[in-house]
C-alpha cells in the first residue's frame, strides 16, 4: 500500500521523544497533522506537534481520512482506539524509563501539579508496555517500528536510516537529522 494512503502514527509514553520524532518527520518531508493548540514551552521549546482530536478517536474517528499520508502524534494508551478501517505505520518511541519519569516530574513541578510516586508510575508504565507489545503484533491494520530515543541521540544517522527504510524512503534522512538538537536532551540517566 502507498504511504499516501496510510497514516503515520508517532507514539510512545509521555516524555519519550514523540515531539522530536514529529519534528524529524515533518522536516524530512512528511507533513505533521497538528492543530497548534498546545504551544511550545520550556519543556518542549520546539513545540508539541499535537492534534487534540486524537484523544477522542474511540468515539469520533472522523478525522482519520485527513491524516492519510501525514504524521500524527498519539500517546501509547490511545493506540487501542485506532479503527481497523485505516492502515497505520506506527513509530513507537522508547526511552530509558528513569529519564521519562525524571522529565515528567520536572514538567509537572513547573506546572505546580503533583506527580504520582515514581515506583507506582514505573510499575504502571511497565505493565502498559508489556500488554501493548503483546497486542501490537496481532493487529493486521498496523505495522510498528520501535525507535529508541537514547539510540537516536547516540547514533542519529543509523536511527534515521531505519525510520526512512520503514517509511519506504519517504523522509529525507539529511533533513530529518536537522531537527535533532543534542542540547535539548536534558534528562539523562547517569548510568
Amino acid at each position: 500500500m502507498s504511504l499516501d494512503a496510510e497514516i503515520i502514527v508517532v507514539s510512545g509514553l509521555p516524555r519519550s521523544g514523540t515531539s522530536l520524532m514529529m519534528q524529524m518527520l515533518d522536516r524530512g518531508g512528511i507533513p505533521a497533522l497538528t492543530d497548534e493548540i498546545r504551544t511550545a514551552d520550556v519543556d518542549n521549546p520546539r513545540g508539541y506537534f499535537e492534534f487534540e482530536r486524537v484523544k477522542k478517536t474511540k468515539h469520533d474517528p472522523s478525522w482519520l481520512p485527513e491524516a492519510r499520508g501525514k504524521a500524527v502524534k498519539m500517546v501509547s494508551a490511545l493506540l487501542y482506539d485506532l479503527p481497523a478501517s485505516e492502515t497505520y505505520r506506527v513509530i513507537f518511541m522508547r526511552r530509558d524509563l528513569d529519564e521519562i519519569l525524571e522529565s515528567q516530574e520536572k514538567m509537572l513541578a513547573r506546572l505546580a501539579r503533583p506527580a504520582a510516586p515514581r515506583e507506582q508510575m514505573s510499575s504502571s508504565f511497565a505493565v502498559h508496555l508489556e500488554r501493548l507489545f503483546q497486542w501490537l503484533p496481532q493487529q493486521g491494520h498496523l505495522r510498528a517500528l520501535e525507535v529508541s530515543y537514547n539510540d537516536l541521540l547516540g547514533d542519529p544517522d543509523r536511527e534515521a536510516a531505519k525510520i526512512t527504510d520503514f517509511l519506504d524512503g519517504a523522509p529525507a534522512v539529511s533533513r530529518m537529522l536537522e531537527a535533532i538538537d543534542p542540547a535539548l536532551y536534558r534528562n539523562r540517566n547517569a548510568v
